[in-house]
């Protein structure tokens, strides 16, 4: 089963950093994995399988979609997903997992244990057939809760039997965050507050909430996904959006009441991590961008899907509107960034000029251009009408995220600073230095005029941009000490 934790970023650093990355389906990306990331995978499992054995009593019937489905996600889809598809067999869906795979045989037969072959392989006493083939057994209350579903007549409580199972299970309700962190995340997420006065960052299972003038931690919101890699307010103030998830099992979109923390609504669960979140600027739909390669745009308050776009063929990695809400453009690890016709749908242009996996993308503010950036340590200006390259600005190490901030653009980067240049101009106006490890991410707060960066080790730093000076830094882990 595959154990990402953080959106891959190209590095050479791999061998040398004090957390380590899984290579995945990557072989030169960063992944963060703590040194803990093994027995934390090992407790959250314990965790769903007493929750799995709580929801199976024995006098209550079986849901697919509640008890089973969950299951085959955690234990199954790694080795039989839609990348790789162990024996022909697969479980992304329920059409697909009553299939038969390469032994002809299906995976479930609605009423006959015995000639369901998953669950044949599922209780076999072979270590060389057993699944999950590189795991442990199946705890006999969860064989058991399969059992039962299939001589209950194997039934499908949802409604398309070709959605993935992880568009079908309800949201869960996420893990506990540690009560004191034993090792710094990577800051992936930052927003301010609406009024300034706070800064929130994405941590593991939790959203943590910061005095932006002392760095002291103020608040912390639960019941978030493993990782959070975008957080947005709403255009009033009173929701913070996050989007993230479990890499390679669930990407989900949170909505969260700003001043309580309370859980709202839970938009567009996938079968992998939402990246990017963004919305409109009349502040009536948001854009989501995810690792299933879908960019998807909701119709607020009300949550529904409105538009799906499937143009990339990998990650899409960040999404933004144009001024005017009708065009978004898109960055991707396919190596493209793209510019669509929001309210027909289309496609307008696709600008390859990169080479390497597209990170950050942004509207030129007059609307006929866009900024791009990515793995080919550059930051790229080219035009809509013709997808031609009109300017390039070179840094040392990979681009990550793009942020506009009225005449600003904002860039954060591996070479561990963070540029502000003149969005008409492409100039630089300032580098913000100070950071000891990547700067992934970047948060801007017209108001105060403030700037606050992430790095890869934990820090925050907020900065003023009248001046370049640094008005605070912290490590965003509640219980470490301060840098």
């Amino acid at each position: 089963m595959r154990n990402w934790t953080i959106v891959a970023f190209r590095s050479a650093k791999v061998a040398s950093a004090r957390t380590s990355f899984p290579a995945g389906s990557n072989p030169d990306a960063r992944y963060f994995r703590g040194a803990k990331g093994d027995c934390l995978r090992s407790l959250l499992c314990i965790f769903a399988l007493l929750a799995f054995a709580s929801w199976a009593r024995a006098d209550e019937e079986v849901s697919f979609r509640r008890d089973v489905a969950p299951l085959l996600l955690d234990n199954c889809l790694a080795c039989h997903g839609p990348k790789k598809a162990e024996g022909g067999w697969r479980v992304d869906s329920f059409e697909r997992l009553m299939q038969a795979g390469a032994s002809e045989a299906p995976g479930f037969v609605a009423g006959d244990v015995d000639s369901s072959e998953a669950f044949r392989r599922m209780i076999s006493d072979d270590e060389a057939e057993r699944m999950p083939l590189d795991g442990d057994p199946l705890p006999a209350e969860q064989l058991a809760l399969i059992r039962r579903w299939i001589e209950s007549g194997a039934k499908y409580d949802a409604e398309d039997p070709k959605s993935p199972l992880a568009t079908i299970v309800p949201p869960p309700t996420h893990p506990a965050a540690p009560e004191s962190y034993a090792h710094p995340l990577p800051i992936t997420a930052l927003a301010f507050s609406p009024d300034g006065q706070t800064l929130v960052a994405g941590g593991y299972h939790e959203l943590t909430v910061w005095n932006a003038a002392d760095g002291q931690l103020a608040r912390r919101i639960g019941n978030v996904g493993q990782r959070t890699y975008v957080l947005a307010f709403s255009p009033d103030g009173s929701q913070i959006v996050a989007g993230g998830g479990s890499p390679g099992r669930l990407g989900e979109t949170r909505i969260y009441d700003a001043a309580t923390g309370e859980l709202l609504k839970v938009l567009g669960t996938t079968g992998d991590v939402v990246l990017d979140v963004a919305w409109d600027p009349a502040g009536k739909r948001l854009a989501t961008a995810a690792a299933d390669g879908v960019i998807r745009v909701y119709e607020m308050p009300a949550g529904e899907e409105k538009l799906t776009l499937t143009s990339h063929s990998d990650w899409v990695t960040a999404v933004a509107w144009s001024d005017d809400g009708t065009r978004l453009a898109s960055a991707s690890r396919d190596k493209t960034a793209k510019v669509f016709d929001v309210e027909k749908g289309e496609l307008l242009v696709t600008y390859s000029g990169h080479a390497q996996p597209v990170r950050g993308v942004a509207f030129h503010p007059e609307g006929k251009e866009v900024y791009s950036s990515g793995a080919d340590n550059k930051l790229h200006r080219w035009q809509i009408a013709d997808g031609k390259k009109t300017a390039d600005v070179g840094f040392g190490g990979e681009v990550f995220k793009l942020v506009r901030g009225g005449d600003f653009l904002l860039a954060s980067s591996a070479d561990k600073t963070v540029r502000q240049f003149d969005a008409k101009s492409h100039q630089q106006v300032r580098s913000y230095s100070g950071h000891t490890d990547w700067a992934l991410s970047v948060a801007w707060h017209a108001g105060s005029q403030r700037l606050a960066s992430g790095g890869f080790n934990g820090e925050v730093r907020i900065w003023n941009v009248q001046d370049g000076s640094q008005v605070v830094g912290f490590t965003a882990a509640p219980g470490l000490p301060r840098p």
